[in-house]
Protein backbone atom coordinates (compact mmCIF):
# COMPACT_ATOMS: atom_id res chain seq x y z
CA UNK A 1 0.00 0.00 0.00
CA UNK A 2 1.49 3.43 -0.68
CA UNK A 3 2.25 6.15 2.28
CA UNK A 4 -0.36 8.08 3.18
CA UNK A 5 -0.70 11.81 2.19
CA UNK A 6 -2.91 11.81 5.52
CA UNK A 7 -3.14 9.49 7.96
CA UNK A 8 -6.63 8.60 7.05
CA UNK A 9 -5.99 5.37 5.87
CA UNK A 10 -9.20 5.83 2.88
CA UNK A 11 -6.40 8.72 1.42
CA UNK A 12 -3.31 7.19 0.30
CA UNK A 13 -0.59 8.77 -1.48
CA UNK A 14 -1.48 7.84 -5.26
CA UNK A 15 -5.18 7.94 -5.09
CA UNK A 16 -5.53 10.80 -7.53
CA UNK A 17 -2.44 11.20 -9.03
CA UNK A 18 -2.74 8.55 -11.68
CA UNK A 19 -5.91 11.03 -13.51
CA UNK A 20 -5.21 13.71 -14.72
CA UNK A 21 -7.77 15.86 -16.60
CA UNK A 22 -8.19 13.12 -19.60
CA UNK A 23 -11.66 12.50 -18.24
CA UNK A 24 -14.47 14.34 -19.72
CA UNK A 25 -15.49 17.35 -17.57
CA UNK A 26 -19.20 15.93 -17.03
CA UNK A 27 -17.98 12.66 -15.52
CA UNK A 28 -15.37 13.91 -12.91
CA UNK A 29 -15.50 14.21 -9.35
CA UNK A 30 -17.10 17.80 -8.01
CA UNK A 31 -16.90 19.07 -4.53
CA UNK A 32 -21.24 19.79 -4.28
CA UNK A 33 -21.15 15.83 -5.66
CA UNK A 34 -18.55 14.85 -2.50
CA UNK A 35 -20.79 16.41 -0.13
CA UNK A 36 -24.04 15.03 -1.31
CA UNK A 37 -22.48 11.54 -1.33
CA UNK A 38 -21.30 12.93 3.16
CA UNK A 39 -24.72 13.67 3.42
CA UNK A 40 -26.31 10.30 2.27
CA UNK A 41 -23.67 8.02 4.50
CA UNK A 42 -24.55 9.67 7.21
CA UNK A 43 -28.20 9.40 6.81
CA UNK A 44 -27.06 5.74 6.15
CA UNK A 45 -25.60 5.74 9.66
CA UNK A 46 -27.99 7.43 11.80
CA UNK A 47 -30.77 5.06 10.18
CA UNK A 48 -28.86 1.66 11.45
CA UNK A 49 -28.07 3.57 14.66
CA UNK A 50 -31.36 4.77 15.61
CA UNK A 51 -32.31 1.32 14.77
CA UNK A 52 -29.68 -0.14 17.44
CA UNK A 53 -30.39 2.61 20.02
CA UNK A 54 -34.13 1.68 19.76
CA UNK A 55 -33.57 -1.74 20.44
CA UNK A 56 -31.29 -1.41 23.52
CA UNK A 57 -34.11 1.25 25.28
CA UNK A 58 -36.77 -1.61 24.74
CA UNK A 59 -34.69 -4.19 26.87
CA UNK A 60 -31.64 -1.76 28.80
CA UNK A 61 -30.16 -5.12 28.13
CA UNK A 62 -26.22 -4.43 25.93
CA UNK A 63 -27.20 -8.26 25.07
CA UNK A 64 -29.98 -7.19 22.66
CA UNK A 65 -27.59 -5.33 20.49
CA UNK A 66 -24.81 -6.85 21.27
CA UNK A 67 -24.75 -9.45 18.02
CA UNK A 68 -25.35 -6.12 15.98
CA UNK A 69 -22.95 -3.76 17.50
CA UNK A 70 -20.35 -6.54 16.58
CA UNK A 71 -21.83 -7.37 13.29
CA UNK A 72 -21.48 -3.52 12.81
CA UNK A 73 -18.11 -3.67 14.28
CA UNK A 74 -16.69 -6.31 11.78
CA UNK A 75 -18.79 -5.19 8.84
CA UNK A 76 -17.78 -1.81 9.09
CA UNK A 77 -13.80 -2.82 9.17
CA UNK A 78 -14.44 -5.10 6.23
CA UNK A 79 -15.94 -2.73 3.46
CA UNK A 80 -13.79 -0.16 5.02
CA UNK A 81 -10.58 -2.10 3.83
CA UNK A 82 -12.52 -3.41 0.81
CA UNK A 83 -13.47 0.14 -0.22
CA UNK A 84 -9.92 1.20 0.26
CA UNK A 85 -8.21 -1.19 -2.16
CA UNK A 86 -11.23 -1.18 -4.56
CA UNK A 87 -11.77 2.16 -4.55
CA UNK A 88 -14.17 1.94 -8.32
CA UNK A 89 -16.97 0.23 -5.54
CA UNK A 90 -16.76 3.29 -3.23
CA UNK A 91 -20.71 3.63 -4.61
CA UNK A 92 -21.47 0.65 -3.42
CA UNK A 93 -19.53 -0.45 -0.68
CA UNK A 94 -19.64 3.46 0.99
CA UNK A 95 -22.93 2.97 2.24
CA UNK A 96 -22.51 -0.24 3.30
CA UNK A 97 -19.54 1.45 5.08
CA UNK A 98 -22.26 3.72 6.87
CA UNK A 99 -24.51 1.23 8.00
CA UNK A 100 -22.32 -1.19 9.64
CA UNK A 101 -20.74 1.60 11.70
CA UNK A 102 -24.24 3.07 12.27
CA UNK A 103 -24.86 -0.17 13.68
CA UNK A 104 -22.03 -0.22 16.38
CA UNK A 105 -22.56 3.59 16.83
CA UNK A 106 -26.02 3.24 17.41
CA UNK A 107 -25.66 0.69 20.62
CA UNK A 108 -22.47 1.92 22.06
CA UNK A 109 -23.86 5.24 22.43
CA UNK A 110 -27.09 3.91 23.95
CA UNK A 111 -24.91 2.21 26.11
CA UNK A 112 -23.08 5.37 27.47
CA UNK A 113 -26.83 7.46 27.44
CA UNK A 114 -28.21 4.91 29.71
CA UNK A 115 -25.06 5.46 31.61
CA UNK A 116 -24.34 9.08 31.25
CA UNK A 117 -27.53 10.99 30.43
CA UNK A 118 -27.63 12.94 27.46
CA UNK A 119 -24.15 12.27 26.35
CA UNK A 120 -24.74 10.94 23.19
CA UNK A 121 -26.77 13.64 21.48
CA UNK A 122 -24.17 15.90 23.76
CA UNK A 123 -21.14 14.02 21.13
CA UNK A 124 -23.32 14.12 18.04
CA UNK A 125 -23.46 17.94 18.55
CA UNK A 126 -20.29 18.65 19.55
CA UNK A 127 -18.87 16.43 16.77
CA UNK A 128 -20.75 18.03 13.78
CA UNK A 129 -20.29 21.56 15.38
CA UNK A 130 -16.48 20.94 15.06
CA UNK A 131 -17.06 19.64 11.18
CA UNK A 132 -18.39 22.82 10.35
CA UNK A 133 -16.12 25.11 12.54
CA UNK A 134 -12.90 23.43 10.52
CA UNK A 135 -14.84 23.66 7.06
CA UNK A 136 -15.35 27.00 7.65
CA UNK A 137 -11.80 27.97 8.92
CA UNK A 138 -10.79 25.86 5.56
CA UNK A 139 -12.81 27.43 3.16
CA UNK A 140 -12.23 30.68 4.21
CA UNK A 141 -8.44 29.99 3.78
CA UNK A 142 -8.09 30.76 7.89
CA UNK A 143 -6.16 26.83 8.32
CA UNK A 144 -3.38 26.77 5.96
CA UNK A 145 -2.52 22.91 5.09
CA UNK A 146 1.11 22.56 4.63
CA UNK A 147 3.59 20.35 4.54
CA UNK A 148 4.55 20.51 7.65
CA UNK A 149 0.95 21.08 9.26
CA UNK A 150 0.48 17.33 7.69
CA UNK A 151 3.70 15.68 8.68
CA UNK A 152 2.52 16.79 12.22
CA UNK A 153 -0.79 15.45 12.31
CA UNK A 154 0.26 12.40 10.49
CA UNK A 155 3.10 12.08 13.23
CA UNK A 156 0.50 12.45 15.58
CA UNK A 157 -1.99 9.98 14.52
CA UNK A 158 0.76 7.77 14.32
CA UNK A 159 1.55 8.15 17.54
CA UNK A 160 -2.04 7.68 18.69
CA UNK A 161 -2.12 4.30 16.96
CA UNK A 162 1.15 2.71 18.44
CA UNK A 163 -0.17 4.62 21.98
CA UNK A 164 -3.82 2.77 21.70
CA UNK A 165 -2.24 -0.88 20.56
CA UNK A 166 0.12 -0.93 23.51
CA UNK A 167 -2.81 -0.18 25.43
CA UNK A 168 -4.60 -2.92 24.16
CA UNK A 169 -2.01 -5.24 24.79
CA UNK A 170 -1.35 -3.95 28.19
CA UNK A 171 -5.34 -4.84 28.86
CA UNK A 172 -4.28 -8.52 28.03
CA UNK A 173 -2.46 -8.89 30.70
CA UNK A 174 -4.90 -6.25 33.17
CA UNK A 175 -2.32 -3.53 33.15
CA UNK A 176 -3.88 -0.03 33.07
CA UNK A 177 -0.68 2.13 32.68
CA UNK A 178 -1.01 5.90 34.57
CA UNK A 179 -4.83 5.76 35.13
CA UNK A 180 -5.41 6.67 31.47
CA UNK A 181 -8.32 4.85 31.46
CA UNK A 182 -10.87 6.02 33.77
CA UNK A 183 -12.10 9.65 35.05
CA UNK A 184 -8.42 11.09 36.23
CA UNK A 185 -7.53 14.21 34.37
CA UNK A 186 -4.55 12.22 32.81
CA UNK A 187 -7.15 10.22 31.60
CA UNK A 188 -9.25 13.38 30.27
CA UNK A 189 -6.10 15.32 28.92
CA UNK A 190 -5.49 12.21 26.78
CA UNK A 191 -8.75 12.22 25.57
CA UNK A 192 -8.37 15.69 24.81
CA UNK A 193 -5.34 15.67 23.12
CA UNK A 194 -6.59 12.74 21.01
CA UNK A 195 -10.00 14.51 20.06
CA UNK A 196 -7.80 17.31 18.73
CA UNK A 197 -5.83 15.12 16.57
CA UNK A 198 -9.01 13.48 14.92
CA UNK A 199 -10.40 16.85 14.34
CA UNK A 200 -6.98 18.21 12.54
CA UNK A 201 -7.66 14.68 10.38
CA UNK A 202 -10.75 16.37 9.02
CA UNK A 203 -9.14 19.18 7.65
CA UNK A 204 -6.32 17.04 5.50
CA UNK A 205 -9.25 15.08 4.69
CA UNK A 206 -10.88 18.16 3.41
CA UNK A 207 -7.81 18.84 1.24
CA UNK A 208 -7.01 16.16 -0.14
CA UNK A 209 -10.67 15.86 -1.55
CA UNK A 210 -9.98 19.79 -3.05
CA UNK A 211 -6.96 18.32 -4.87
CA UNK A 212 -8.77 15.16 -6.20
CA UNK A 213 -11.22 17.59 -7.41
CA UNK A 214 -8.26 19.69 -9.06
CA UNK A 215 -6.90 16.52 -10.62
CA UNK A 216 -10.17 15.65 -12.32
CA UNK A 217 -11.23 12.03 -10.90
CA UNK A 218 -13.51 10.10 -11.97
CA UNK A 219 -17.24 10.86 -10.33
CA UNK A 220 -17.10 7.62 -8.47
CA UNK A 221 -14.14 9.13 -6.20
CA UNK A 222 -16.96 11.49 -4.77
CA UNK A 223 -17.78 8.15 -2.79
CA UNK A 224 -14.52 7.58 -1.91
CA UNK A 225 -14.31 11.09 -0.76
CA UNK A 226 -17.14 10.61 1.53
CA UNK A 227 -16.32 7.44 2.98
CA UNK A 228 -12.78 8.96 3.97
CA UNK A 229 -14.73 12.10 5.76
CA UNK A 230 -17.23 9.19 7.20
CA UNK A 231 -13.78 7.67 9.06
CA UNK A 232 -12.68 10.56 10.45
CA UNK A 233 -15.87 10.77 11.67
CA UNK A 234 -16.47 8.11 13.16
CA UNK A 235 -13.41 8.00 15.01
CA UNK A 236 -13.54 12.09 15.95
CA UNK A 237 -16.90 10.90 17.69
CA UNK A 238 -15.94 7.85 19.37
CA UNK A 239 -13.46 10.33 20.96
CA UNK A 240 -15.79 12.83 21.85
CA UNK A 241 -18.01 10.46 23.65
CA UNK A 242 -15.27 8.94 25.09
CA UNK A 243 -14.15 12.10 26.68
CA UNK A 244 -17.61 13.12 28.10
CA UNK A 245 -17.91 10.21 29.65
CA UNK A 246 -14.61 10.45 31.85
CA UNK A 247 -15.64 14.37 32.64
CA UNK A 248 -18.98 12.77 33.66
CA UNK A 249 -17.01 10.48 35.62
CA UNK A 250 -15.66 13.17 37.41
CA UNK A 251 -18.98 14.54 39.21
Amino acid sequence: MPLMKTSNPAFGNQTFAQYGRAIDASARMTLRGTVNKTGILLLCAAASAAWTWHLYTQSAEPSSVMPLMLLGMIGGLVFALVTIFKQQWAPVTAPIYALCEGLFLGGISAIFDLRYPGIGFQAISLTFGTLFALLLAYSSGLIHVTQKFRLGVIAATGGIAVFYLFQMLMGLFHIQLFSIGNSSLLGIGISLVVVVVAALNLVLDFDFIERGVNAGAPRYMEWYGAFGIMVTLVWLYLEMLRLLSRINGRR
